[in-house]
């Protein structure tokens, strides 16, 4: 086996929720941004180099049921860390204007991470379908599932609990004034209030 394969095998596996997903881009974006303001004077290439391995971990580490999260969470990670870098004058005007500013430079990264994160939970997603449909199919020739304990692997009729209108579909084509009544008392008009 390559040592690459070997390496990749070792590192964890984690089934975030959308949630979990969304912060921990949010918070490692956040923390690397601000390692890159210390150390590299706030780089926009190594923020932006920094952002294309967490959006692939975010894609890879969400679970299959939400796995429609990770592209989304992305961005919204990105616009968090992209603060600490941004700059901007003291005042709330000069820091909005400053984030809006970088973001609008940024954007280049911004969709390269995000176009990374929705292969990755596209691809992933289609071989979770395939792999479900693959099981379902293998439980469908073995008898079990939708056939039941008989081994038969036909479906099992649904049986009808209660009593159930027969006419329905006859009274529909007869129209409103023929319609079946139900034996009992008549209704009573109501009276208008």
């Amino acid at each position: 086996m390559p040592p690459v394969v070997t390496a990749l095998r070792r590192f964890p596996s984690p089934r975030l929720t959308g949630i979990g997903a969304g912060l921990f881009a949010s918070l490692t974006m956040f923390v690397l941004a601000c390692l890159d303001r210390v150390l590299f004077d706030s780089s926009e290439l190594v923020y932006g180099l920094l952002f294309l391995p967490v959006s692939a971990l975010t894609a890879l580490w969400v679970r299959p049921a939400d796995l429609v999260t990770a592209p989304i969470s992305v961005p919204i990670a990105f616009a968090v860390g992209v603060f600490p870098i941004s700059g901007g004058s003291s005042g709330f005007g000069g820091q909005t204007m400053a984030l809006v500013t970088a973001l609008a430079v940024h954007a280049g990264w911004l969709y390269g991470g995000t176009l990374i994160a929705g292969l990755i939970a596209s691809v992933r997603k289609v071989r979770h379908m395939r792999a479900r449909r693959r099981y379902l199919a293998l439980q469908g020739r073995t008898g079990e599932g939708a056939g039941g304990a008989g081994g038969t692997g036909k479906a099992r009729r649904p049986v009808a609990r209660g009593p159930q209108k027969v006419a329905g579909a006859a009274a529909r084509a007869a129209g409103p004034a023929e319609r079946p009544r139900a034996d009992g008392p008549a209704e009573r008009p109501r009276a208008s209030r």
